[in-house]
C-alpha cells in the first residue's frame, strides 16, 4: 500500500512546505497546522531518522497513575486483537514518552528501528508530526497518515493517538496511540480509541467534583475566619465560588458554587490564571507554600494586591484560596504574575480550505465554539479557528477587548452594534457586519457584559 495517502500530492506538498513554501493544497487542515508548528516554533529535522531518548520522568498528581493503568489494560486487550494486523499500541504520557507498548512482534521489532519504543520521546518538539505527539496539541482522535508525518523517514507508517485530559487544567496527562506498518488503520480505531478515553475520564470526572465540594467546604470555613474578600479557585485557575466582593472583581456571580468542573467560571483575566497556575506548581511541591502578587481585576483602575493559600485533600493539591486586598507570603515572579497587562496575540490563525490565514484582532467579530471546532465571524466571512479550544483563546484575547458572554461564545467588545432586552431580561448582542450576527448572553455572564458595555 501505498505511504502517501493523497496518492503523491501529500508528499509533493511536504517536500514544498520543507523547502519553505506555504501554499499545501491537498493536505489536511489539523496536520498542516501542526507542520507549521514543526518548521516555525519547533524546528524539528524533516531528515531525522529516529525518535531520541525522553527526559526523566516528571512528577504527576496521583491520580493520573490510575489514567496509565486504565490505558494500559485497554492497550493490551486491544492489541490481542489487532496484533495479527501488524498493529502496535503504545501509552504515553504529557511529554510524549513512550512508557509501554503491545502489537505484533515483527511491527515491534521494525518499530525499533526509529525508536518507536518505550523510553524514547515522541512529542512534536522531538519528532514533528506524528499520531502521539500530535495528539498532544489537539483535542479528539488525530489520525496521521503516510507522508503526513513531518520526518520522511515515519511516512511508511500510518497512526491514531488521543489524549487523556485533565478535566480541570485541561492540560494532556497521557495519549492511546495505535499504528501500523505500510497499512491503513482498522476502520474501528478512532472510535476505539475515543470511547477508551471517554472510559478513563470516569474516575476523572468524579474526582474533581469531589474537589470542588472540598473547596466549597474550605472557602466556607475560612469566610468565618476572615473579613477580606475571598474567591476559592481550582488548579486550573476557574472559580469555584466567590464572595459578593469578590465576584465583582472576579466578574463572576456571588457565592454560588460550581462544583461540577463543566461549569465553573472563566474570571477573563489572564494575570490571575497564570498566577493559579503558577501558585499550584509552587504548593505541589511545598505544601507549607503561600504567596502573592498583584493583578488588575475587574472595574479596578488600579492593581489589587491578591495572596494565595493552598487547599488540600487527602495530601493531593485541588485549589486555592484567593484573598483580595492581602498579600501574605512569597511574591510571585514578574512573569507569573505581573501586574501590568500580558502582551496578546496581535493575529489569529484561521483555516480557509488548505490554507492559513492571520487575522487581526480587530477583524474578528466573534468566536463560537462548535462541537470540537471554534469558528470565528470575520469580515472574511466565518473561518475555522486553528484553537481547538474556545478557553484558552478566552484566555488569550481577554484583554484585548474581548469578552466572554455565554459558553459558546467570545465577543469583541468593539464589534457590539446593538442591545436586544428579551421579556425576561435576556440580553441578545447585535453584532456589527454585513449579517448582524445576533449573540446570546448567558444570565451567568450577563452582570460581566453590563460592566464592560457600561449598561
Amino acid at each position: 500500500m501505498s505511504a502517501d495517502p493523497g496518492g503523491g500530492s501529500v508528499l509533493a506538498a511536504w517536500e514544498r512546505f520543507v523547502q519553505g513554501e506555504d501554499h499545501i493544497p491537498g493536505v489536511r487542515p489539523l496536520v498542516a497546522i501542526s507542520w507549521h508548528r514543526c518548521r516555525e516554533q519547533y524546528r524539528v529535522d524533516p531528515h531525522l531518522t529516529e525518535a531520541p531518548v525522553a527526559l526523566p520522568e516528571f512528577g504527576h498528581a496521583p491520580e493520573h497513575d490510575v489514567v496509565f493503568a486504565e490505558l494500559g489494560f485497554r492497550a493490551a486487550s486491544v492489541a490481542n486483537e489487532v496484533g495479527n494486523l501488524g498493529c502496535v499500541v503504545t501509552v504515553t504520557d504529557a511529554a510524549g514518552r513512550i512508557l509501554a507498548e503491545w502489537g505484533d512482534q515483527a511491527t515491534l521489532a521494525r518499530a525499533g528501528g526509529c525508536n518507536l519504543a518505550p523510553w524514547f520521546c515522541w512529542s512534536e518538539c522531538a519528532v514533528g508530526t506524528n499520531g502521539m505527539g500530535t495528539a498532544l496539541e489537539a483535542h479528539g482522535p488525530v489520525p496521521i497518515r503516510g507522508a503526513e508525518h513531518w520526518c520522511r523517514a515515519f511516512h511508511d507508517w500510518f497512526s491514531a493517538g488521543i489524549a487523556v485530559r485533565d478535566v480541570v487544567t485541561t492540560e494532556p496527562i497521557a495519549v492511546l496511540n495505535i499504528c501500523c506498518w505500510r497499512s491503513e488503520l482498522p476502520a474501528s480505531a478512532e472510535s476505539w480509541l475515543a470511547k477508551a478515553v471517554t472510559m478513563t475520564q470516569h474516575p476523572l470526572r468524579r474526582r474533581a467534583r469531589d474537589s470542588g465540594a472540598e473547596l466549597v467546604a474550605a472557602y466556607t470555613q475560612a469566610r468565618g475566619r476572615s473579613g477580606a474578600a475571598l474567591a476559592a479557585l481550582d488548579t486550573g485557575g476557574k472559580v469555584v465560588i466567590a464572595d459578593d466582593m469578590a465576584s465583582v472583581l472576579l466578574g463572576v456571580p456571588a457565592c454560588t458554587p460550581a462544583v461540577d468542573p463543566t461549569l465553573r467560571w472563566n474570571p477573563g483575566l489572564p494575570e490571575l490564571i497564570a498566577a493559579a497556575r503558577y501558585a499550584a506548581g509552587q504548593a505541589a511541591h511545598n505544601p507549607d507554600w503561600v504567596g502573592s502578587t498583584q493583578i488588575f481585576a475587574h472595574l479596578a483602575d488600579e492593581p489589587t494586591s491578591i495572596s494565595f493559600r493552598p487547599v488540600f485533600s487527602s495530601g493531593h493539591l485541588i485549589g486555592n484560596l484567593v484573598s483580595f486586598g492581602a498579600s501574605d507570603g512569597a511574591q510571585l515572579p514578574q512573569a507569573e504574575g505581573s501586574a501590568h497587562p500580558s502582551v496578546q496575540p496581535r493575529r489569529l490563525i484561521a483555516i480557509r480550505g488548505n490554507r492559513m490565514v492571520l487575522l487581526r484582532l480587530p477583524e474578528v467579530s466573534f468566536a463560537e465554539s462548535m462541537g470540537n471546532d471554534v469558528w470565528l465571524s470575520t469580515e472574511q466571512g466565518r473561518l475555522r479557528a486553528a484553537s481547538l479550544s474556545l478557553d484558552k483563546l478566552d484566555n488569550e484575547l481577554a484583554d484585548s477587548g474581548f469578552l466572554r458572554v455565554h459558553r459558546r461564545y467570545v465577543v469583541n467588545l468593539s464589534r457590539v452594534r446593538e442591545i436586544e432586552r428579551g421579556l425576561k431580561g435576556d440580553l441578545v448582542l447585535i453584532m456589527d457586519g454585513r449579517v448582524n450576527d445576533r449573540v446570546p448572553v448567558s444570565r451567568r455572564n450577563a452582570p460581566a457584559v453590563r460592566r464592560a458595555l457600561d449598561i
